[in-house]
């Protein structure tokens, strides 16, 4: 009963993730002159690339490989791009601007998932978090290994992606589709710290996600201080060969 209770959780938890950061704060965000996000970027050590969704574009390889270092160790992503066009074009483009250095695995579920993709800094956070791709038909079951996006219904999928730990099939009837596969270090995956389980907004002892939107990594690091995150992801074998 629990895993079926938490397949419900995984649209709605996501539904809810997009519309966080709202209010003033975001508003200004979205209208802020590329001078002000050039200074911000400066500050904080981020691609200044980032705050512009609408630049990232760029159309991915047939098959390409994404190294990630984390705090738990490191694990190799085999990404390809006929499983799922539109993922794996969006994933491309955020691994090649840095978009996951730094990022927390901020939902790990024993025996179901781990889950990453919010940005630490919110105000990077916010304008992703509206920059929705179109949904790709799932030509690959969510076994245990694979990378998927998640999303919140049709067409809303954004950054954020989860890493199955067992086989998650059931997921496969409600559109998600995965884009990639473990394929060097899923040990390193099945450690990715997973003692605080679900979201606080689902009644577990995790995060609450609008405050990871609105304060970013440092609500994490004050309040989670046992997450893993992502050092560096980078393309290590854009060929795939």
């Amino acid at each position: 009963m629990r895993n079926a209770a938490i397949t419900t959780l995984l649209p709605l938890t996501l539904a809810f993730l997009p519309g966080c950061g709202g209010g003033a704060d975001s508003e200004a965000g979205e209208s802020d002159e590329g001078e002000s996000s050039m200074d911000q970027s400066a500050d904080t050590g981020i691609n200044a690339i980032l705050y512009y969704p609408d630049r990232l574009v760029e159309t991915a390889p047939e098959a390409f490989r994404v190294r990630f270092e984390t705090t738990a160790g490191d694990f190799v992503v085999d990404v390809t791009r006929d499983w799922a066009p539109r993922g794996a074009d969006r994933f491309y483009n955020l691994v090649r601007n840095g978009y996951y250095d730094g990022v927390y695995f901020y939902r790990v579920i024993s025996g179901f998932m781990a889950q990453f993709g919010m940005h630490g800094e919110p105000q990077v956070q916010v304008r992703w978090s509206r920059a929705t791709i179109g949904d790709d038909h799932v030509a690959v079951s969510n076994k245990r290994g694979t990378v998927t996006y998640a999303k919140g219904g049709p067409n809303s999928r954004t950054t954020q992606l989860f890493i199955n730990f067992g086989d998650n099939s059931r997921l496969d009837a409600d559109g998600f589709a995965p884009i990639g596969r473990v394929s060097e270090g899923m040990e390193v995956v099945d450690r990715i710290h997973s003692g605080y389980g679900e979201l606080e907004d689902f009644g577990g002892n995790g995060p609450r996600a609008y405050n990871i939107s609105a304060q970013g990594n440092q609500y994490l690091v004050d309040n989670f201080p046992d997450l893993d995150h992502i050092i560096r992801a980078t393309v290590v074998d854009p060929a795939g060969g």
